[in-house]
């Protein structure tokens, strides 16, 4: 596939014009989007990727056609599992829900970034290293392994980077608007806003480790790769305020997932043997009498793979309604987040404890 230079020059401005587009329609004002909203530019942003696709399969055949489908299913599937780690970002943090769609922009955008690097990283050992197929493989088989018995309900308020950042900056116990620092008493402060910010970023490094090389799986063709991880994050914030409250509904999405990238990580390694050049395996030559797993395969394992999922997992909430968390809003008093609120709170319950009995004894 022939992709001129000025080609990705146009397709980067486009994207970085819907995001720029994004920020002054929807971010700028905070407001929480209603469900016709989020319906309705989630439905857009998803009929602009079909007909990318099929721009895609008219122009350069579709072969590249079916490969740039089976990648933008496999990503949009990914990103679900990435709203349900956002929606525990979000309750951890208690952001109120008419900044979440700028935590959600900016932590998007970080991830468009991020990606871009491991997609050009990838596309150059690709290039100038068969045996990369091996290790991409070989990595989705072990990312499946944990995407299936892996817990998702890991505490982002204590990573790493999170006590790093607590024990290196002054952090303020209250959101204050939408504001990621502010000025208290002459001091610079960070808000906790940056901390989920951040925390959202380190949610996207992790999620590229598995994205990038399962859609180099399905084509190897780095244009293809971008475009589709590009739509597919493109109505992510859409899809965060339509389908958050029901992702505990998706009990087998777990599953469905280990076994896309399971099924991507054969097929890498089929692939790689296939075109084998590591000295110990077969003397350093391709063993072609190995199948490959061909592109329309791929989508329709992928497609049915996902329908399976939802519905086994509809079939076994069914009758459960979604559960409504209490998502706090900017007027709520007392937003605290992370552990030091929580020892805040208990050292005034301590020093009224202490109050009282002083007062009992006084009398």
């Amino acid at each position: 596939m022939e992709v001129s230079l000025l080609v990705w020059i146009v397709t980067i401005a486009v994207t970085i014009a819907f995001f720029v587009f994004e920020f002054f329609a929807h971010v700028r004002t905070p407001h929480e989007p209603s469900l016709g909203e989020a319906a309705r530019w989630s439905a857009f942003y998803i009929g602009l990727a079909l007909l990318f696709g099929v721009g895609i399969g008219l122009v350069s055949g579709w072969d590249f056609g079916g490969e740039y489908f089976a990648g933008y299913l496999t990503e949009k599937a990914l990103s679900v599992d990435n709203i349900f780690v956002f929606l525990l970002v979000m309750t951890a943090f208690a952001v109120p829900r008419e900044y979440q769609q700028k935590v959600l922009l900016i932590g998007i955008v970080i991830a468009l970034v991020m990606r871009g690097g491991f997609i050009a990283a990838g596309s150059a050992l690709i290039s100038n290293f068969s045996w990369i197929f091996y290790v991409f493989g070989a990595l989705l088989l072990v990312l499946a392994w944990r995407q299936a018995f892996s817990d998702h309900e890991a505490d982002p308020t204590n990573s790493r980077a999170m006590r790093f950042l607590r024990r290196r900056l002054p952090v303020t116990e209250k959101y204050h608007g939408d504001r990621l620092t502010v000025e208290l008493d002459g001091k610079r402060y960070v808000t906790p806003m940056l901390l989920t910010i951040v925390a959202i970023g380190v949610v996207d490094l992790i999620f590229a480790v598995d994205s990038i090389p399962a859609i180099y799986g399905l084509t190897s063709e780095a244009y293809i790769v971008f475009t589709a991880n590009a739509f597919a994050l493109m109505g992510l914030r859409q899809l965060y305020f339509l389908v958050g409250g029901l992702l505990k509904r998706l009990v087998y999405l777990a599953q469905g997932l280990a076994f896309i990238l399971a099924f991507i990580g054969v097929k890498l390694l089929l692939h790689a043997l296939h075109v084998n050049e590591l000295p110990f395996v077969n003397g350093g030559e391709p063993l072609e009498q190995v199948p490959e797993i061909p592109t329309w395969l791929s989508l329709i394992v992928i497609a049915a793979t996902i329908v399976v999922a939802t519905i086994a997992s509809l079939v076994k909430t069914r009758g459960q309604l979604p559960e409504a968390e209490e998502q706090p809003h900017a007027g709520d008093p007392g937003l605290d987040v992370g552990p030091e609120g929580d020892e805040d709170v208990e050292a005034e319950r301590r020093a009224d404890d202490r109050d009282r009995r002083a007062s009992d004894e006084a009398r």
